[in-house]
């Protein structure tokens, strides 16, 4: 069975010759075939199923000149040739290094020039190893470090320029540090602090600008304070409110004498 692509071209448009190839012999063992399992063929599908198949020769291709080869080869290849690949100008072949590699090797890849490489090496780091990525350039790298990194450590992106990067630091900040961010210029900011903050420190949110935020307050604060919401100029938190001060008398109209 073969691929769907009818063809067999090698990464430079050239027809592939098993005749030619220094690894004939492998297909008369059968593991490799023309169009299916190929080291020489320009497709990946069918280089990684070549490795998948011969793992073993991984090592002498983690130099090979066509990308797509280095990089299904350094999965594959033994973890001591793997080192120089880091310094490949493909983003791919340094990553797929990078996820095999010790962390003594990677660590210089956080200020990698690709920010997918970057992105993803957070997934292999610790905390500390972390905290210098919090300044990266790239709000997305920032971003996935906020989701990662402890919350302890969060503090120091709670002013970061990007509001989807404060957003996630608002949604994990330790509670205690949560009304630091309740004057956050960005709503929806505001609106995950105030989902978080516990009750009692949750009035001091009742005159936010955003309708949403002061429903959030009128649905959840004591009703001892919730009177000036109850003539708030949305209806939807006027409705909150007043409800919420209606339910006392209600309970205590029920009340059996």
């Amino acid at each position: 069975m073969t691929d769907d692509i009818d063809e067999a071209k090698d990464w430079l448009g050239e027809d592939i010759a098993c005749s030619s190839c220094a690894h004939h012999e492998l297909a008369e063992a059968g593991r490799c075939a023309l169009k299916r399992a190929c080291v020489q063929d320009r497709y990946a599908r069918r280089i990684d199923r070549f490795f998948n198949w011969n793992p073993n020769l991984a090592n002498a291709y983690v130099a090979h000149p066509h990308f797509e080869v280095r990089a299904i080869a350094a999965k594959h290849a033994d973890v001591f040739v793997l080192p120089p690949l880091l310094d490949d100008p493909e983003e791919t072949v340094r990553w797929n290094a990078a996820r095999r590699l010790p962390k003594k090797h990677i660590l210089r890849l956080r200020t990698d020039p690709h920010r997918e490489v970057r992105i993803r090496i957070v997934s292999l780091l610790d905390d500390t190893e972390l905290v210098p990525m919090m300044a990266d350039p790239d709000y997305y790298v920032r971003l996935v470090v906020a989701r990662r990194v402890a919350p302890p450590l969060l503090a120091r992106l709670m002013e970061d320029e990007e509001p989807e990067v404060r957003r996630v630091v608002a949604k994990r900040l330790p509670q205690e540090w949560l009304l630091r961010m309740s004057d956050d210029p960005a709503e929806v900011v505001r609106l995950e602090v105030a989902q978080r903050l516990p009750p009692d420190l949750l009035s001091r949110m009742r005159e936010d600008p955003d309708w949403r935020i002061r429903y959030e307050v009128a649905s959840r604060i004591s009703v001892s304070q919730i009177s000036a919401l109850a003539d708030d100029s949305d209806e939807f938190v006027r409705e909150m409110a007043r409800s919420r001060q209606a339910a006392p008398q209600e309970q205590l109209k029920e009340m059996p004498l």
